[in-house]
């Protein structure tokens, strides 16, 4: 089997996936991942800081591992909905990192972001998770997030998007091959 063919084989299948809006932003927009983002998500999550920041992205990273990551994004029976930050519109690169939503019981969902190691300390995150937040696209009644501790920029993207600290924890991070202390957050919507 090619490298590219579990994408393809779900195309077919795509038109019955649920609809995930795109979010206009100053500087980009937030869009549904596509099969040409794989690329560029291997290049960014292949840093080992990128990967080291998130649960679930390993290190060094195995071959197709971002292709299967959007193959789950373009899924029809995905928990997870994945935007793409695409700068394209605004002379930026086109993906610039992603955001994402879990859904949880309850009329719940879990945010979760990365930003490409180049772009970092620009308010790109923060813009991200601000107008994912003001969508609500899944209509949730609340919203958690997690920062690892030895991440404090995260967790100022979260507080700066009206995220309250609910308390410590921690998470496997793959990459790191460990748990890492976080700090959780939780916000309430209208």
């Amino acid at each position: 089997m090619r490298e590219g063919s579990r994408l393809d084989d779900l195309k077919p299948a795509l038109a019955g996936a649920p609809a995930q809006p795109v979010i206009a932003t100053e500087r980009f927009t937030l869009r549904p991942l596509r099969a040409s983002d794989a690329g560029m998500i291997a290049h960014y999550t292949a840093d080992r800081r990128v990967a080291e920041g998130t649960r679930a992205i390993p290190h060094p990273l195995p071959r197709g591992a971002s292709d299967s990551f959007v193959a789950r994004a373009l899924a029809t029976d995905r928990t997870e909905d994945v935007w793409a930050i695409d700068g394209s519109d605004h002379k930026l690169a086109e993906l610039l990192g992603v955001v994402s939503l879990t859904r949880m019981e309850n009329e719940q969902s879990e945010l979760g972001f990365w930003i490409g190691a180049g772009f970092w300390n620009t308010g790109f995150a923060t813009e991200a998770v601000a107008a994912l937040v003001a969508a609500n696209p899944h209509g949730a009644r609340t919203l958690f997030a997690e920062a690892f501790q030895d991440n404090p920029g995260s967790a100022r993207v979260l507080t700066n998007c009206g995220f309250v600290y609910l308390g410590d924890a921690e998470s496997w991070s793959v990459a790191r091959g460990a748990r890492v202390p976080t700090w959780t957050y939780l916000r309430k919507m209208a």
